[in-house]
């Protein structure tokens, strides 16, 4: 069983969505690596000639499209931030609220759209695929960008603002209404002055399937969460399988997704990272090309000379 395995299939029924890595030693990847390169056309030559290629995503790459991040000084809805409204247990206590923050972060990423990393991604997806080339992205992202900008093989590990999970009977539903319930039309303002709307639970998104009407909560993994199995055992077999892993716009700080492209390095995988700036992952890929994804990433994912299409 390779060291991926291992320690994915340990961490299913423990990796909790907003994890820091563990600056422990049992923790700290077995594979130091020298000074990774920035050489461009050296990736091009890795990139031409892989088969299976694995692309984790973060914040970063959506960025570049005017997402709120609600991370880092100013990164508050009102006068909360994410980690205080994205959980269970702010969910039980105040679900109007919660909702009217996961309203306004829909109705957001309506007016947003995929910028040239998304679309590069996506187009290269499809180029390769005609060659017989597989490409996955594996997301942390829950905006939709990847599946708007015309991604296919996606697993979004975070879940999607635009899935609800009913609380009663577990039924999970693509939802892309605006708004998602007359009770939350104009809802959700960011003005920290905005006094909570106080909506009754009966008149927040409630479950269609037939006779549940059940409490809908947005189908995203919070704070505390064990992330889905499925998922995680979905991206465990693309990792196992892939010879060239790219890391883009994203921290390599939080688990369970921090420890992905370490670990594919570790087998002796090429890892290119594209980030705005080193990660504490960095040393550990071949390839590290700084600024914004949708400048570096065009050029790396575009045709390459040796490349044969039909």
């Amino acid at each position: 069983m390779c060291l991926f395995q291992f320690t994915a299939r340990r961490l299913v029924s423990q990796a909790h969505c907003g994890l820091k890595a563990s600056s422990s030693k049992k923790q700290k990847f077995c594979l130091e690596m020298a000074r990774p390169s920035s050489n461009m056309a050296d990736f091009r030559e890795v990139f031409a000639k892989a088969k299976h290629i694995a692309i984790i995503t973060g914040a970063g790459v959506s960025a570049e499209s005017g997402v709120p991040t609600f991370r880092g000084a100013g990164g508050f809805w009102r006068k909360w931030q994410a980690q205080e409204l994205a959980t269970p247990g702010a969910f039980a206590r105040n679900p109007s609220r919660v909702w009217e923050f996961y309203h306004y972060r829909r109705e957001v990423m309506l007016s947003k759209h995929p910028n040239p990393a998304h679309i590069a991604i996506a187009e290269c997806e499809k180029r390769l695929s005609k060659q017989g080339r597989s490409v996955v992205v594996i997301t942390q992202n829950i905006d939709e960008l990847h599946r708007k900008a015309g991604t296919k093989h996606l697993l979004e590990i975070h879940g999607s603002l635009f899935k609800t999970r009913c609380t009663s009977c577990g039924n999970v539903a693509a939802n892309y209404k605006s708004p998602i319930c007359p009770a939350l039309a104009g809802k959700g303002a960011p003005d920290p002055d905005t006094a909570d709307a106080a909506i009754p639970v009966e008149d927040l998104p409630q479950c269609e399937e037939d006779g549940c009407n059940g409490l809908l909560r947005p189908h995203v993994v919070w704070f505390g969460e064990a992330l889905d199995p499925g998922v995680l055992t979905a991206v465990e077999k693309e990792l196992d399988i892939c010879d060239l892993c790219l890391v883009v716009g994203t921290s390599s700080v939080v688990y369970p997704a921090a420890m992905f492209a370490p670990q594919v390095s570790a087998r002796g995988v090429p890892v290119a990272e594209f980030n705005m700036e080193p990660t504490p992952a960095t040393n550990r890929f071949r390839f590290h090309f700084p600024g914004p994804c949708g400048t570096t990433l065009p050029p790396a994912l575009a045709r390459h000379e040796t490349e044969i299409i039909s």
